[in-house]
Formats: C-alpha cells, structure tokens, sequence
C-alpha cells in the first residue's frame, strides 16, 4: 500500500513539476511592457512596502527561487533575476511576498518558522524508528503500539508543517499579484500568466500535502487499524 501511494504521488508530482517548468518556459518568452527585470520588480516591491534591510541576490539552479528570513534574502535564479518577461516577474513578486510577510509577522509564516526545527527533530526520529522498525520493535526496545505512536506523531507533525506551508505560499502569491497589478508591473495579459505560472507553483505544495497527508492516514491504519 505504502508503495502505490509513493507511486502514485510521484506520477502526480511529476506531472505537475512538468506542466509548471512549460509555463514557466511559455512565459519566459513574452517580454514586459515595462522592461523591468526580476531583480529590478523584486526591489522596487520591497522600496514599496518599506523594506529595507533585505538584499535581492542571484543564485545558481532553475526555480531555486526562495526567501531566506534568516539573513534576510531574496534569493533568485538567473532566469528570474536577470529575466525581462511575466514568468520572472512573477517568481519575483512572490518571494517578495515572503519578504513582507516576515516584515508584517504573518501568523502562518511564524508558525512555520517556529515549526522547522520540529520537523527536523521529527524527521530523524521516524527515519530511526521505521529502520530500527524493519527488524522489528525489539530492535529499540518498545512495545509494537509505541512505536506506532512514534510513527504516527512524527510523521503527524511533517504532515502539519506541509499544511501550514499552504496559506505561507498562497498568500505570498496573492500579495505579489496584487502589486503587479495594481503597481502596473504587468499589463492585463501579462497579469494573466502571472498568475497561471504562481498557481502552478503552488500546486506542488499542494500535491506535497496530499501526499503527506495520504501516508500519515496509511500509518494511523497499519498501528491503529481494525485488527479484528
């Protein structure tokens, strides 16, 4: 069962990854009106919402975009940084998002900041465990149920962090399509795959949860299952 699962969420997360990286390259060809690059839209949206202490720097890798909230980066891919065209406009925008948001103290974003070093913990204990498990509970010591609730608080708390990722993203995308919009960053066409190419983004997170999500229900049945 944990293999079908495995299975299908992969053919689901690849087709998924397929279909954004053909938006992202359809979109990179449609230059701005405004002729701004990513890094020019990504300092100019944080000039705008008066933040001044975080730094647009260019890294290597394709969709490695990411804001880093520890030394305060915008952190883009050279086809987002230097990119002239709606696909980067967009990518840019949306790490902005998470830039203010953490200027803002967004709820969501400081949940899954305080809950990173959880999952971390929670993701060496079930690598351990289920290990440890495959020669059975007497390979740690505990009772088969005990080590279900390792199991299943573990994996329980990573499922969370994949939850609480959700409104993190989807707002950080609906605040970036905002301001290109109403900024005149992009014209009414230019909007429009904009927005295509963030919705894309954001499924991946949302086939990620799912996944989660799908495999915390399978462990909760393997320990706590009808057994009759």
């Amino acid at each position: 069962m944990i293999i079908l699962i495995v299975v299908v969420f992969a053919i689901l997360g690849f087709v998924v990854s397929s279909r954004l990286k053909s938006k992202f390259k359809r979109y990179s060809q449609t230059a701005l009106e405004a002729n701004l690059s990513g890094a020019e839209i990504a300092k100019l949206m944080l000039a705008d919402h008066n933040i001044h202490d975080v730094q647009v720097v260019s890294v290597e890798g394709q969709l490695t975009d990411h804001y880093n909230p520890m030394n305060k980066t915008v952190n883009l891919s050279p086809e987002v940084y230097y990119g002239r065209n709606a696909a980067a406009a967009a990518v840019a925008a949306h790490e902005c998002g998470h830039a203010v948001q953490h200027a803002t103290s967004y709820a969501w974003l400081n949940f899954r900041s305080a809950m990173v070093p959880i999952q971390n913990i929670s993701g060496k204990i079930l690598n351990v465990v289920l290990i440890a498990s495959l020669f059975g509970g007497f390979a740690l010591g505990l009772p088969y149920q005990w080590i279900g609730f390792i199991v299943v608080g573990s994996y329980g708390v990573m499922t969370l962090f994949t939850l609480v990722t959700l409104p993190v993203e989807f707002d950080a995308s609906n605040r970036a399509l905002a301001w290109v919009k109403n900024r005149n960053i992009v014209t009414a066409h230019e909007y429009d795959m904009s927005k295509d190419a963030l919705k894309w983004a954001a499924m991946t997170y949302v086939v990620a949860a799912l996944a989660s999500l799908a495999t915390l229900a399978y462990y909760i049945f393997i320990f706590f299952g009808n057994r009759d």
